[in-house]
């Protein structure tokens, strides 16, 4: 078992109801509100940018070459893949990089983004992947549920079918599954299995912030 299969057991009912929150199924089924996806895109686009400060973080963290390099590649996921993904389904729903750069963090946004910045600067390389891997691998794990059937089978009208395509797809599959496999190469050299309830504790906590930002995404549409 990976190590992020085992940690995602051990979170229980804080894995599901941040995989499988109300904000999610409605945004899988299309009757999401409208207003909750555009608060959901504008705070999800400040949260992407302190996740690459977190990646860079790992840069930091790093006592070797190839840790060096695996951060990098995943400060260049979120700059080069994620990023750019986020910022062409704004501009489909009219928000540009600069209507959105003025906007303010929500306390959501501020509350997990500076909680996996502290997992970071207070601990080792391996605390700052599993902190910040809910989001990194949960999002394709979320849009491989929402699309069981290939993307081809969802509705060409669906409003948030290319949401859904860019996280079930291989591009952002193939950076959730190297995220998988550093947490796994992180444990064998960093993780007693005496530390493993407290990275699991961390892991939790990430999942229950995640879902605190789903859930203000309907509290934006008075849902």
């Amino acid at each position: 078992m990976t190590l992020f299969a085992r940690l995602k057991d051990a979170a229980g009912s804080d894995w599901t109801d941040y995989a499988e929150h109300e904000f999610v199924r409605r945004l899988g089924a299309g009757t999401l509100p409208e207003a909750a996806f555009r608060r959901y895109l504008v705070q999800d686009y400040l949260f992407l940018i302190q996740f690459a400060r977190a990646n860079a973080l790992g840069v930091y963290k790093s006592r070797t070459l190839p840790d060096m390099r695996a951060a990098q590649a995943s400060l260049s996921a979120i700059l080069d893949t994620e990023l750019r993904l986020h910022e062409r389904i704004c501009a489909r729903w009219g928000l540009d990089p600069q209507a959105l750069d003025r906007e303010p963090e929500a306390r959501e946004t501020i509350a997990y983004t500076r909680f996996v910045l502290d997992c970071g600067a207070a601990g080792d390389l391996l605390a700052l992947q599993v902190a910040l891997s809910p989001c990194v691998v949960g999002y394709a794990e979320i849009g491989r549920a929402l699309a069981p059937r290939g993307i081809d089978a969802i509705a060409p009208d669906h409003p948030y079918r290319e949401w859904i395509a860019d996280y079930a797809g291989a591009e952002y599959g193939a950076v959730a599954e190297a995220a998988r496999g550093r947490l796994d190469a992180l444990a064998l050299r960093f993780m007693p299995e005496a530390r493993f309830d407290e990275l699991a504790a961390s892991f939790a906590a990430a999942c229950r912030m995640e879902r605190d930002f789903w859930q203000m995404g309907l509290d934006a549409a008075g849902d």
